[in-house]
């Protein structure tokens, strides 16, 4: 029942990854940016050519590997029931849509679209909803790790 509903959710943030990206495109012109939350966020439309702040930029194919693989480990961490504490598995379904997001944008385009800016710390890279998925599902896959894993889903090796 848990993965049925995780499975909704991350479907439902892969949505929502692809509208606010297709959004953006439409309606504000590359480069510009427009007031979402005045003072703290706006919505700006740049085309990321790389991972986080830039890195490995012109590295398509690269990128579109590695995250390839990264997203089919925690599939596979999910059907071999590795994981199997909630907090888990909403890390597992966060990163998988973050991570199919932005693989179809580098396969589709060429570069991740993005597109929210923190008014108040310019230096901050522009990201996207996909982002924001991975981040929040690394933070939780750690928290799940350091204080769920071992009480809750790791197996007992056999002796002998």
């Amino acid at each position: 029942m848990l993965y049925a509903l995780f499975s909704i959710a991350a479907l439902g943030l892969l949505a929502l990854d692809q509208w606010v990206k297709h959004y953006v495109t439409l309606y504000i012109p590359l480069g510009d940016a427009r007031p979402l939350w005045p003072g703290v966020v706006e919505l700006c439309t740049v085309h990321n050519y790389g991972a986080a702040w830039s890195s490995f930029s012109g590295s398509r194919w690269l990128l579109v590997a590695v995250t390839s693989v990264i997203v089919l480990a925690v599939l596979a961490l999910l059907l071999r029931r590795t994981v199997r504490h909630p907090l888990g598995l909403a890390a597992c379904f966060l990163v998988i849509a973050g991570g199919v997001g932005n693989i179809l944008d580098r396969v589709r385009l060429g570069y991740v679209v993005d597109m929210f800016h923190f008014e108040f710390w310019p230096s901050y890279p522009v990201f996207n909803v996909a982002d924001i998925c991975i981040v929040c599902g690394a933070v939780l896959g750690v928290i799940y790790y350091l204080w769920f894993y071992e009480k809750y889903d790791k197996r007992e090796r056999r002796h002998g």
